[in-house]
């Protein structure tokens, strides 16, 4: 037999560690069996953070399998983030985030949709926690005359990823096992020898200096932008980049603000939050249609030009064009520059702020370069909106945390950063081909786009538009263990039906597994 996958005939075989009993799996069955029993254990807690699993030749040895199943077992479940290996340590299980209080049922087809610069649901998107437990301290609050909080937080607290499928292929989603902790700790041990008193205070809203100069020369050197320290700001993701842009524009008069459809639902609630009115423009197979967005006459518009969401196309160089020479006319263009580092089988695209940075607001972040909880982002918007900007910035938060900016100033100065990242697209690469290859085995009938670049691709069924219910259909696939988007979760005007399937969190294994149930929910009953 293979390597990794001999079975030894041993009288009595079976471990204590979790009761395991391999009796009966077939051989080729064995690693399958092994991860689910272990991600069994971590999910009902007897796995707890911390817990040190076997070594993998003494639990080969309980089980009668040979070693190289235990291996392969740990890989997979450090690749989806549950444990973590060191030399001289063993295998640990990481802690996992639990709802705190009882689940609430999503609506058909899954959570609302992660924009691409918003991975998380929107302010008043669905999907949300059920009633909070009150926390430690609660009591004390309730002492000095305020009820804890018992009811549903609206908005606030959504599910923990993972919390409700087997395969959460929602997009949006980065691979988190991959975060480069090693170098982050590096980094941070550095700055924190190198940083001053002033370093850790209250600073310059618009962010730390050391990382806007830095940043500056990577974002000129990977994006093509034209940009000093000056005219950067440090922000806590996409997310608040579009929030002060919405507060400014409102406050200067601006009301209605074209965004693409299909497009970032996200975007569209942060947008809406601030007081401004989304108006959807088409997208074709060459991005946003300009023509249409020139005939609307809105003053504003908010794009995802290197790498349309969901589609995932490249907005075409005469529509750049036209786009700039309307931006030159008095429009502003949002530029969302959400995954431009994750390409495979293109050139990279340049940003659009380089063409007109008087009329371009460029946001950027590392939600998908390295982790979105670190909340680090960038806005370098037209100097005519900067000195608004900066002051919304500092009535909102007064400057993003010091500590994170200074360890991100060293992982690009060092390079660890391009280093991680040129690492991660080989293995997102590889997943990629995997979920395509697998769909295309599976679902024949079916287009796929979008694959040349980001975390996720695009299914449509050209030959059953009108006939399709991607929503009821998403349903079905969640009923086998995996979650998608249908693309009618990120339309306004009424289109073709689609999935949008983000593969960078899981391994390929996982991948074609979740191909295979998709394929098999879209069959016609």
């Amino acid at each position: 037999m293979r390597a990794g996958v001999v079975r030894f005939q041993r009288a009595g075989e079976g471990a204590d560690f979790l009761q395991l009993d391999p009796a009966g799996v077939p051989v080729r069955g064995l690693t399958s069996w092994l991860v689910d029993a272990l991600r069994a254990g971590i999910a009902d807690g007897r796995l707890a953070a911390g817990v040190v699993l076997p070594a993998s030749r003494a639990l080969a040895g309980d089980l009668g399998v040979s070693r190289g199943v235990i291996v392969e077992a740990y890989q997979r479940l450090r690749e989806e983030g549950l444990v973590s290996a060191r030399q001289g340590a063993g295998t640990t299980v990481l802690p996992v985030r639990r709802p705190a209080g009882p689940d609430v049922s999503l609506p058909a087809g899954g959570p609302p949709p992660a924009g691409p610069g918003l991975a998380g649901p929107g302010p008043a998107g669905p999907g949300l926690a059920g009633p909070r437990s009150a926390g430690p301290g609660s009591a004390g609050l309730g002492s000095a005359g305020l009820a804890p909080v018992t009811g549903p937080l609206p908005g606030l607290l959504p599910l923990p990823w993972r919390a409700r499928t087997e395969i959460d292929l929602s997009p949006g989603v980065p691979d988190l096992s991959a975060f480069p902790r090693a170098a982050w700790l590096r980094a941070e041990r550095a700055a924190l020898a190198q940083a001053g008193a002033a370093d850790l205070g209250y600073g310059d809203p618009r962010g730390n200096e050391r990382l806007r100069t830095v940043l500056a020369g990577w974002l000129a050197r990977t994006r093509g932008l034209r940009a000093a320290p000056g005219d950067i700001v440090i922000v806590t993701g996409v997310a608040q980049a579009l929030a002060l842009l919405g507060q400014v524009l409102r406050a200067r008069g601006t009301i209605r603000i074209a965004v693409e459809d299909p497009g970032s639902r996200g975007a569209r609630l942060q947008l809406a939050h601030w007081g401004l009115e989304p108006e959807p423009v088409p997208v074709d197979e060459h991005g946003l249609r300009v023509d249409a967005l020139i005939r609307s006459g809105l003053p504003a518009a908010v794009l995802t030009p290197a790498h349309q969401f969901p589609t995932g196309v490249v907005l075409a160089p005469d529509r750049r064009r036209e786009l700039v020479d309307w931006a030159g006319a008095g429009g502003l263009v949002i530029e969302d520059d959400y995954d431009a580092e994750h390409r495979y089988d293109r050139p990279p695209v340049p940003a659009l702020q380089a063409s007109a940075p008087d009329r371009i607001a460029y946001a950027g972040s590392t939600s998908k370069t390295l982790a979105p909880g670190l909340r680090l982002g960038w806005l370098i918007p037209p100097r005519w909106l900067h000195t608004d900007l900066v002051a919304a910035k500092h009535s909102s938060d007064l400057g993003s945390p010091a500590l994170p900016q200074l360890v991100l100033a060293h992982l690009i100065a060092s390079g660890d950063l391009e280093r991680h990242i040129r690492l991660v697209r080989q293995r997102q690469r590889t997943r990629r081909n995997a979920l395509f290859a697998a769909l295309r085995e599976h679902l024949p009938q079916a287009r796929i786009q979008g694959v040349a670049a980001g975390l996720h691709l695009l299914v449509t069924f050209p030959d059953l538009a009108g006939q399709l219910d991607d929503e009821a259909l998403a349903s079905r696939i969640e009923a086998t263990g995996v979650l998608v988007h249908p693309l009618s979760m990120h339309r306004i005007a009424p289109g073709p039906p689609g999935l949008v399937l983000g593969y960078a969190a899981h391994p390929p294994g996982q991948l074609r597994e979740a191909a295979q149930r998709i394929a098999s929910a879209a069959q016609p009953s």
